[in-house]
């Protein structure tokens, strides 16, 4: 998160939720952050959009992991015992099924989950620890690689997850740069296993992120409704409508609130009046899609070369295992 620091700037504005709402509303076109999304009401949310039957990552991404689970887990360990760390767990509910065949393969495992939601670790954590017997949770409440490397593994090979296609949320020079982060904290021959959603029909597409039960437009909506209670702002939701569009050029989903009407909306903390006319947008999140090609030369460049991969049998979703060159 990039917080803006100037001294004429009111003092919330040099906070990370403050800076990134300032930014993004004062830029041309207006923007926010998706990580903005993640409170607890927007992780709750999250998880019900998995559920959803338009939304296909999930379900995909685990019937994946539920058939390799164990040809996973051994391709990454090796000879060696592994711990596992996770980028973004959330509640963590597909990678159980990677925790059960690493306990199945040594009998005890410890999981290092990191998210902005502590709540989402709260659950994670009573949860697996409850049904997976030799599985040790280690919450941390942070920022992707924020401590990465100072992970002590006790002499074990070091496996990051970065699945659920999350790192289709981040621009693609800034999706290299997070490798790449990600492999500076790593010694030669760990591992990383990241999940990506693939391009496919449009209109599959589009749905995934447009149900018909409204549950991503809530989704979308929440991040109003965070700054309203955080900040004081005065959005008044029915006054924006959730629009998800598919960018062929850029190969990505797009999400954005859509104003109905010409509007002020005031943040008196931020000193801030943001000013909107009908039909302009607010664009929260991009989500990429990938074809194989390009996810092996994003690993490459990022100083990871390709061990194994795994789809399913539409070839929607890939789940790929790559080591630290």
């Amino acid at each position: 998160m990039h917080v803006l620091s100037c001294p004429h700037l009111p003092e919330a504005a040099n906070t990370p939720l403050g800076s990134e709402v300032y930014r993004g509303l004062t830029a041309h076109p207006k923007t926010l952050s998706p990580w903005l999304f993640y409170d607890s009401q927007g992780s709750e949310l999250f998880e019900q959009i998995t559920e959803l039957p338009e939304y296909y990552p999930t379900r995909t991404e685990r019937s994946i992991l539920s058939t390799h689970a164990d040809q996973i887990v051994a391709a990454a360990a090796g000879c060696e015992q592994i711990t596992m760390i996770e980028l973004g767990a959330g509640t963590a509910t597909k990678t159980g099924l990677l925790l059960k065949a690493a306990v199945r393969r040594q009998s005890e495992v410890t999981y290092h989950a990191i998210d902005v939601s502590g709540s989402a670790l709260d659950e994670a954590k009573r949860r697996i620890e409850a049904e997976l017997e030799g599985v040790a949770v280690v919450p941390r409440v942070g920022d992707y690689t924020d401590g990465l490397g100072q992970i002590d593994a006790g002499g074990q090979r070091r496996m990051v997850l970065y699945i659920g296609s999350s790192i289709g949320n981040f621009e693609p020079m800034d999706a290299l740069q997070l490798l790449r982060d990600i492999r500076k904290e790593l010694h030669r021959g760990e591992k990383l296993l990241l999940g990506v959603d693939m391009v496919k029909d449009p209109k599959i597409l589009v749905n995934a992120y447009d149900d018909a039960a409204g549950v991503t437009a809530a989704f979308n909506k929440n991040v109003l409704v965070r700054i309203n209670r955080e900040l004081g702002a005065n959005f008044k939701l029915d006054l924006f409508r959730h629009r998800a569009r598919w960018n062929e050029r850029c190969s990505r989903i797009e999400m954005h609130l859509e104003s109905l009407i010409a509007q002020h909306v005031t943040i008196p903390v931020l000193e801030l009046e943001v000013k909107l006319q009908r039909g302009e947008t607010i664009h929260t999140e991009n989500s990429y899609k990938f074809r194989d090609e390009n996810v092996i030369q994003m690993l490459e460049r990022a100083d990871f070369h390709l061990s194994d991969h795994w789809t399913d049998e539409r070839e929607w979703f890939g789940v790929y295992l790559a080591t630290a060159s």
